[in-house]
């Protein structure tokens, strides 16, 4: 099997350095030609000695520069760019074969649009490229030949579960619903009155998962789960009443599919990110992930239940956005996103993000989307809307 040269975006993150885990496992079958960042300086400089990329890429100026400085002074031959063109560029590149597209937030959405227009395999850990802009990729991914799969645990279990080379027509494979699994977060069984006194240190301890501190808090609202099912609509063409959230605090099953004779098909693991990054990196073959394999014995009792929307008001909102349409999911990730950073910065609390964003989401009507453009001047306007209710004094949160 030929080499494949991969493009690691968001290499420093919790998803890029599983993926680069999995990669030193296979160095016959995976060379990594570029690595980028946003200002994880240390860990970049790390990568870089380990893995020799062709191209260090950092988002941020400052962070290019003092990164220059210590390739070339420990005698490391990459070179170091910045800025979102080089992001671009390193996900375009002829020789790249494969682009993990792992930036976190809205960042992340020029470079794999830029990964998708060159025709590239594309392996999508980005929510917000589908959350805000999912019919316009779908369509740049059509029609430029773009490979497409799933990294997170949940959308990749339910490719596994359905029919190969299934392409969107339910009821011609016999699909009735997509399950799509969650933990429930660290506040499952929080009443909603301590959820008021949650700190972000409390919301980013996950139980399950080790995850980033922006999504480890979008798991403790449920967001996490909203973003995953508006994600679901677009990578497999179902509509809301079709995809089922079902609570599942073991984190065993990853998501499910029903069909309409009766069968469910499950995809099981222990949780780590490790798993689907090889099955995707590897599809359709399959690669040792270095995941310990899963004991059912020791798992013993799988539970389930249905989500609260009253305590998790997020999963209604992105229902509520989904169903809407045009730019309405980019408004719920834009004012999500400035509400989370607001919440880790300890400047409104925990059971303000539903409410801020619900606010707006009702300032800022959503209308028909065409191009990315329209989906980035969305966001300025909503994410400008967030802020301005968290510096305005007498917003009751």
């Amino acid at each position: 099997m030929p080499v494949r040269n991969i493009t690691i975006l968001g290499s420093t993150g919790s998803v890029g350095i599983s993926t680069l885990d999995v990669v030193a496992r296979h160095p016959d079958r995976y060379q990594v030609i570029a690595l980028t960042a946003n200002k994880s300086i240390g860990k970049m400089l790390e990568q870089c000695r380990t893995f020799r990329p062709l191209y260090a890429v950092m988002l941020d100026l400052d962070s290019a520069e003092n990164l220059r400085t210590e390739v070339n002074k420990n005698g490391i031959e990459t070179e170091v760019l910045s800025g979102v063109k080089s992001l671009e560029k390193v996900a375009s590149l002829p020789e790249i074969d494969v682009v993990m597209a792992a930036i976190v937030g809205a960042a992340g959405i020029r470079p794999t649009f830029s990964a998708a227009l060159a025709g590239k395999y594309v392996l999508l850990a980005n929510k917000e490229t589908l959350v805000m802009a999912g019919h316009i990729f779908m369509n740049v991914v059509k029609e430029n030949h773009a490979t497409l799969l799933p990294i997170d645990s949940e959308h990749n279990a339910i490719f596994q579960s359905l029919p190969r080379g299934f392409t969107g027509n339910h009821s011609k494979d016999g699909v009735r619903r997509i399950l799509l699994t969650a933990s429930g977060g660290p506040f499952r069984e929080t009443s909603l009155a301590d959820m008021k006194r949650v700190t972000p240190e409390q919301a980013c301890n996950h139980p399950n998962w080790v995850m980033g501190q922006k999504i480890s808090v979008d798991s403790a609202t449920m967001m996490n789960k909203g973003l995953e099912l508006i994600e679901a609509h677009w990578l497999f063409d179902a509509a809301p009443e079709q995809i089922q959230v079902v609570i599942h605090p073991q984190s065993i099953i990853h998501s499910m599919v029903e069909y309409i004779d009766g069968s469910v098909l499950a995809q099981l693991g222990n949780p780590d990110m490790r798993t689907p990054i090889a099955h995707a990196l590897a599809y359709p073959d399959r690669i040792e992930s270095g995941v310990e394999p899963l004991d059912i014995f020791k798992v013993a009792q799988l539970d389930f239940e249905s989500p609260d929307f009253s305590k998790f008001p997020c999963l209604r909102l992105a229902y509520k956005a989904l169903a809407l349409g045009g730019s309405a999911p980019a408004i719920l990730n834009a004012a999500n996103e400035v509400a989370v950073e607001a919440f880790l910065k300890s400047q409104i609390p925990f059971t303000a993000i539903p409410k801020m964003i619900e606010q707006v989401m009702e300032v800022i009507k959503p209308k028909d989307i065409f191009t990315l453009e329209d989906i980035l001047i969305v966001d300025n306007l909503a994410r400008e809307a967030a802020y301005e209710r968290i510096n305005s004094e007498g917003i009751d949160f």
